[in-house]
């Protein structure tokens, strides 16, 4: 067992000893990636922000109920994705429409798009054209291809099937290169 999780797993034992020093550094340890985790799916910063905060406060309260059967970045990640999940689909529901950034062209001095210019741009193009895809192929692939999972632990954060894992991010690959080429 590394070092690490050792360390994360005597910390997980002070948090549920009421250790407020250990919360912290669980917190701080783990933040970023729980809120970039939700931005991915909920796509605003604020809502976010509170997505984060409510899932490390479940965490901690619901702490108890952690096994250790899975890491618990694993298992603290499930909460945000599932709390981040149902704060879009409730947006989904209520027709909330938030305001997208407009892009501009960038031109370098010479009035020709730079290739990092170029560059950034289809970057963003592949992340506008995620926000179109269904709710689990977007999810999947911003987990597999942006937070770096892989099938195993997508599977288990997702609570799908191994199988149906590689099957869902397969078609989410493809159904993106579709919408790429239309747009």
């Amino acid at each position: 067992m590394s070092r690490h999780i050792e360390h994360t797993d005597k910390l997980v034992q002070l948090c549920l000893k009421g250790n407020q020093s250990a919360q912290m550094e669980i917190y701080d340890r783990y933040y970023r990636a729980m809120y970039n985790a939700a931005l991915r799916i909920v796509k605003d910063t604020a809502e976010a922000e509170d997505i984060m905060q409510e899932s490390f406060l479940s965490a901690f309260t619901k702490l108890h109920t952690f096994k250790g059967e899975v890491a618990f970045g694993a298992w603290l990640k499930r909460i945000v994705v599932n709390n981040s999940i149902y704060q879009y689909r409730k947006h989904q529901k209520k027709n909330e429409v938030s305001i997208e950034n407009v892009m501009y062209k960038v031109e370098g001095n010479d009035g020709i798009v730079s290739d990092h210019v170029f560059s950034e741009q289809k970057a963003q193009k592949v992340m506008e054209t995620m926000k179109q895809l269904k709710d689990n192929y977007r999810i999947s692939l911003t987990l597999h291809l942006i937070e770096g999972y892989d099938y195993e632990e997508i599977s288990e954060i997702m609570n799908i099937t191994y199988a149906n894992c590689r099957t869902t991010i397969s078609r989410a690959k493809e159904s993106l290169r579709k919408k790429i080429l239309i747009a």
